[in-house]
């Protein structure tokens, strides 16, 4: 149960992740290591953060219809976690 709860919140601290590099990635003119560095100097790394937890909304539907609640639990702790952090970023 606990196991399943960290593997879901480790897959969505992972979707956030990904999902600020593709934004980083498709839209904007840098690359990665200059668009963070670039973003986090302007204040924008919590809204480019929040804008990658929007792929854990469709990782939570998987996991719910594949019946793994526990996991989905997790992703939603870390979609809170990252909320948290970008309100202290």
């Amino acid at each position: 149960m606990t196991k399943e709860i960290l593997i879901g919140f480790i897959i969505g601290i992972f979707t956030a992740l990904l999902g600020s590099y593709l934004f980083i990635t498709f839209f904007t003119t840098f690359e990665i290591s200059q668009g963070f560095h670039m973003i986090r100097e302007y204040g924008y790394l919590g809204k480019i953060i929040t804008i990658g937890t929007l792929l854990d909304l469709g990782v939570f539907a998987i996991l719910l219809k594949r019946d793994k609640e526990y996991m989905a639990r997790g992703v939603i702790l870390a979609v809170i976690v990252l909320a948290i952090s970008t309100l202290v970023i």
